[in-house]
C-alpha cells in the first residue's frame, strides 16, 4: 500500500515529461492571433509568420543571413559589412569598463579638488589685497621692519606705487 502513492507520482511525472517533450509550433494566424500547437501550421502559412518551430531557432535568436558578395571580383569595404550582433560583455570587458569609469571618476575628483583649492587661494589673495587697500587708503603711517630689525616708514611715493599694485591685483577679484 505504501508503494501506491509512489507509482501514481511516477506515472504523473512520466506523463508530464512526455507532454513537455512534444514539439511546439507557434505562428501568427489570420486576424493577427498567436496560434499554439503540437502540429505544424497549415500549408500556405508564410515563413515570416512562423514564430517557433522545432529544430528552428526563434527569429530573435536566429543568425542573420550572410551578406551577398559581389560577383565581379571587387572587394567590399570592411566598414560596410554588417557587424554580427554582440552578446553580453565578457568579464574582461566588464572589468575594463569598470576600471575606465573608476579612472574617470578619480580624475574628475582630482580636478574638482584642484579647482576648489584654486578658488580658495584666489579668495585669500583677494581678502589680503582688500585689507592692504584699506590700510593704504586710511592715511595712517605704515611702518616696515628691515632685515636688520630697523623700523622705517613708507613714503608717499611708495604708498602710491603699492596702491597701484593692489588695485591691479583686485582687478582679478571682480
Amino acid at each position: 500500500m505504501s508503494q501506491m502513492p509512489y507509482r501514481a507520482l511516477g506515472a504523473t511525472l512520466l506523463f508530464l515529461a512526455a507532454t513537455a517533450a512534444q514539439a511546439q509550433y507557434v505562428w501568427i494566424g489570420p486576424g493577427g492571433t498567436r496560434q499554439y500547437s503540437d502540429r505544424p501550421p497549415p500549408p500556405g502559412t508564410p515563413a515570416s509568420k512562423i514564430v517557433k518551430a522545432p529544430g528552428r531557432a526563434p527569429p530573435e535568436l536566429a543568425p542573420a543571413p550572410p551578406a551577398a558578395t559581389p560577383t565581379d571580383g571587387t572587394a567590399t569595404d570592411p566598414a560596410a559589412k554588417p557587424m554580427p550582433p554582440k552578446g553580453p560583455p565578457t568579464l574582461a570587458e566588464q572589468e575594463a569598463a569598470y576600471r575606465a569609469r573608476t579612472k574617470a571618476r578619480d580624475e574628475a575628483n582630482l580636478k574638482a579638488q584642484e579647482d576648489a583649492q584654486r578658488v580658495r587661494q584666489l579668495a585669500e589673495r583677494c581678502n589680503a589685497a582688500r585689507e592692504t587697500q584699506a590700510q593704504l587708503a586710511s592715511g595712517t603711517r605704515i611702518a616696515r621692519y628691515g632685515q636688520d630689525g630697523q623700523k622705517s616708514y613708507m613714503t608717499d611715493a611708495e604708498r602710491a606705487t603699492r596702491a597701484a599694485q593692489v588695485n591691479q591685483a583686485l582687478q582679478d577679484c571682480r
